[in-house]
């Protein structure tokens, strides 16, 4: 997939990447299955002509990548010599040694951290948090964004309809309760003959889904972990009385503006109801905005784009990836050509070209950057305003804990916002004095 005005691809010169001398390698890049593998493999192929080693890939679905993955860090495995692994799992792939440090060879070969934007650095390499200690090269920035029907937006009718309903104008909301006010505009309203829906969001239990999305909301109504960063102090703003708020928001929101039976939807699922013209708006990472821009049938002048909303502050969450090289693997000094390579300014530009998400500042920086792509620029705002999840080692329990809570109060109407976050507490509690953490 191509960016709008740009070329798909470019011949990159072999210069900073010498033919290697060592023996050619198979080596093998473990990843999630989706539109950016594909633009990965794609350029993975100058590295191949440059280099003499050959690369095979391991992409694994969504639902099932981080146990396929995690599984494999904590046997030992070798299937892995390169990982492109959640931010979440950085904590757990330096403690547990299941990354190589790179520092070492960041200097050797003159890579600076400097020259990839702030929050990728901190989110996506360091453990610990801040720390200049480096265990992945940032190689796919995200955030989760949205996107809607522009066509709709933009039909005299409709946007009559939504000045008579709300006394304002129709366009793309501004805040967080703006958007829940179109979402419900749209809730159940025929257009072209069909009945249509105000959003798709993310409702599922099983992975991580129901986390990414409500944080949406949490972090814009100011949420935070512990009320001083690496305290595990979490009573008063896990549950803050903000926190309670945005979480009943987005409750309301799933109960009110949603298509029926959406109980159990993350990436596939927002997308299929947008692609289908079920819904006026959707969440989902910016990974999958040029393939909707590219869509035949939504895409185009019918889709728009914009960052999460702010409520009480400007927040997204974060989504993306850092590249590391796997400690088990036999490859190293080949891995490690690979990192080399991949951060090279002319790489990361045609990265970008083919679909990918660069986090390298002269990219992101050019100055027709924001002309490259219809969301580019909501993609610097977001990126300037993203949230993580626990990056701590023990973040799958952590998670579970989460998804446990939130979908047990948003979906299976199960107790109120306070009790929920109250739980949540407890169970961190627990997961963090396991750890010897408090």
């Amino acid at each position: 997939m191509t960016r709008p005005g740009l070329l798909a691809a470019t011949i990159l010169s072999a210069a900073g990447l010498a033919a290697s001398t060592a023996a050619a390698e198979d080596l093998t890049l473990c990843w999630a299955a989706w539109d950016p593998a594909n633009a990965l493999v794609e350029l993975s192929k100058d590295f191949e002509a440059q280099s003499g080693h050959t690369m095979n890939f391991e992409f694994v679905p969504w639902p099932n990548f981080a146990d396929r993955m995690l599984n494999e860090l904590n046997s030992g495995g070798k299937l892995c010599d390169l990982l492109i692994g959640d931010s979440q799992w950085i904590g757990g792939g330096a403690e547990n040694g299941h990354y190589v440090k790179l520092n070492e060879f960041f200097e050797t070969e003159g890579i600076s951290m400097d020259d990839f934007a702030p929050a990728t650095v901190y989110a996506y390499s360091t453990w610990p948090k801040g720390e200049p200690n480096y265990y992945a090269l940032p190689a796919m920035g995200d955030a989760n964004g949205w996107f809607y029907r522009k066509d709709w937006f933009e039909d005299p009718d409709i946007q009559a309809a939504f000045k008579d309903a709300t006394g304002r104008d129709l366009g793309v909301p501004e805040t967080q309760m703006e958007l829940m006010e179109i979402a419900q505009f749209f809730q159940g309203r025929e257009i072209d003959g069909q009945t249509r829906y105000g959003v798709s969001i993310f409702t599922e239990r099983g992975s991580e889904g129901i986390t990414m999305g409500a944080t949406g909301a949490l972090y814009a109504w100011g949420f935070k972990y512990e009320n001083e960063p690496g305290s595990y102090d979490m009573e008063g703003a896990v549950n803050s009385a903000d926190a309670v708020e945005a979480l009943e928001f987005y409750k309301e929101l799933y109960e009110t503006a949603t298509p029926p039976g959406y109980t159990d939807s993350y990436m596939e699922q927002s997308l299929d109801a947008f692609k289908s013209g079920q819904v006026a708006m959707a969440m989902n990472w910016f990974a999958f905005f040029p393939g909707l821009y590219a869509d035949p049938d939504v895409g185009g002048d019918k889709i728009g784009f914009f960052v999460n909303p702010p409520q009480k502050v400007a927040a997204s969450t974060l989504g993306g990836q850092g590249i590391s090289v796997v400690s088990y693997s036999d490859k190293q000094d080949a891995a490690l050509e690979y990192i080399k390579w991949f951060a090279q300014p002319e790489v990361q530009q045609k990265w970008w070209d083919l679909g990918g998400y660069s986090c390298h500042v002269d990219v992101l920086n050019a100055p027709g950057f924001k002309d490259s792509a219809p969301f580019a620029p909501d993609f610097l705002q977001a990126m300037d305003a993203v949230q993580d999840f626990w990056q701590e080692p023990a973040y799958a329990e952590l998670l579970l804990a989460m998804q446990k809570r939130l979908h047990d109060y948003i979906v299976a109407d199960q107790g109120t916002a306070q009790e929920a976050l109250d739980m949540l507490i407890e169970d961190w509690t627990e997961v963090f004095e396991d750890e010897g953490k408090i």
